[in-house]
């Protein structure tokens, strides 16, 4: 296979996956880790992706690019369904306080959590989310306690955010908190493109007893601008299929769960 046929492979890779690895790539193509790194640079070069540790991402995924919440629940759908459902079926029944994140795949797993909790049962168990269109659902349910953490609803993603936000969740102590993130990689963690929104976001794992982080593996390897956490300050990864090699053994050696759907 000639360099402009594998480049072009590579491409339709990242439009259907998002991201690729090199190991991947040398395998699946039959030649070397070093041919395809210089594959990556070329593409890199050309503008057609963002070289990141172990692989590429697609060049839309930069450290501050960011999709509104109402664009995203149509990505990677059905990935985010099955985590939702994982996510849901190992903490429904388990009562106590649950910090909802802001995010699609979050919300996805508030309503499979609320599938899965009966209305007897539903005083075990206390939801707390600064995100609005969570709240709007859950709402709905007279029977299940709800609180929605305010502050200034940021528009991109509904969610409350600010220093009011921040300090509100700073006197809490969730028993679990359900996090989204924009990417997850071995060498920089947990990121997002807003500092206000990465700001929520610490906060919240540094108040929860127990840290459940949702992410499809659009997320790998995605470094964005601002790091909330890292991955020994989380304790399950909720996926849907295996991590590559570079972040399945970072997040073995940080002690981490991973939990496919």
């Amino acid at each position: 296979m000639y360099a402009t046929e594998r480049q072009d492979a590579i491409e339709r890779q990242l439009l259907t996956a998002g991201r690729v690895s090199v190991v991947d790539l040398a395998r699946d193509f039959g030649v070397t880790t070093e041919t395809v790194r210089r594959d990556l640079d070329a593409l890199e070069r050309a503008g057609a992706l963002r070289r990141v540790h172990g692989g590429a991402v697609a060049a839309s995924r930069g450290g501050t690019s960011e999709t509104a919440v109402a664009d995203r629940g149509a990505v990677h759908g059905d990935e985010k369904a099955r985590i939702a459902v994982r996510a849901a079926e190992a903490l429904a029944g388990l009562g106590g306080s649950i910090f909802i994140d802001a995010g699609t795949t979050t919300a996805a797993f508030a309503r499979e959590l609320a599938v899965r909790t009966p209305v007897d049962g539903a005083a075990r168990l206390e939801l707390v989310t600064h995100a609005v269109p969570i709240a709007f659902e859950l709402g709905a349910r007279a029977d299940l306690p709800l609180t929605l953490i305010g502050g200034r609803v940021r528009g991109l993603t509904a969610a409350a955010v600010g220093s009011a936000a921040v300090e509100a969740i700073a006197q809490l102590r969730p028993d679990v908190a359900v996090i989204g993130t924009n990417g997850i990689s071995a060498a920089f963690g947990l990121s997002t493109p807003d500092p206000e929104e990465a700001a929520v976001k610490r906060a919240v794992v540094t108040a929860a007893r127990r840290v459940i982080v949702l992410a499809d593996t659009s997320k790998v390897g995605a470094e964005y601008l601002v790091r909330f956490a890292g991955l020994e300050d989380i304790d399950v990864l909720v996926t849907e299929t295996r991590p590559p090699a570079d972040l399945g053994d970072a997040l073995e050696s940080a002690d981490v769960e991973v939990w496919t759907a």
